[in-house]
């Protein structure tokens, strides 16, 4: 696959990284099918054991999904702001501190937000409880998988 090809399937995957925090939008899916279309495309080994893993993943994100709360993010009080501070702080943890910094990336981003937004530390704190309760576990859950795929392809393009 030439450069074109690659620079596409990241982008499918960044657009499927931000779906992932907008409501009605697949974009476990559309990391996914970006894996897919990549594996189809470069017939090696090592692309066909990254789908492999992304679909293993994904199957295991939609069963944790599943026992988590539905997602209500908006009748719990979750703006746009709120999801793109959260997706920013879940990428930038991912960054900085490889696979595990994804998750107080994510929480500090809402609770960052909220502090912004109500100005006091407690009214934060309740809303950033009231946040994950209302579904931003189980973002949290979907967005994780879906950073550790995209590591994973880029893994894969890289040194693969």
């Amino acid at each position: 696959m030439g450069a074109w090809g690659l620079l596409l399937v990241g982008l499918v995957i960044g657009l499927g990284l931000y779906g992932v925090l907008v409501p009605g939008v697949p974009g476990s899916w559309l990391v996914w099918a970006a894996v897919l279309w990549w594996a189809l495309q470069d017939p090696r080994a090592v692309s066909w054991w990254v789908l492999v893993g992304a679909t293993v993943l994904l199957f295991l994100s939609q069963v944790v999904r599943w026992a988590l709360p539905p997602r209500r993010l908006r009748a719990g009080g979750v703006s746009h702001r709120t999801a793109v501070y959260a997706g920013t702080g879940a990428f930038l943890g991912f960054l900085l501190l490889p696979v595990v910094g994804a998750i107080p990336g994510f929480i500090g981003g809402v609770y960052l937000s909220e502090r912004l937004r109500l100005g006091g530390h407690g009214e934060a704190r309740a809303a950033l409880r009231r946040a994950m309760r209302s579904g931003g576990s189980s973002v949290l859950a979907e967005l994780f998988t879906c950073l550790l795929i995209a590591a994973a392809w880029l893994g894969a393009v890289l040194w693969g």
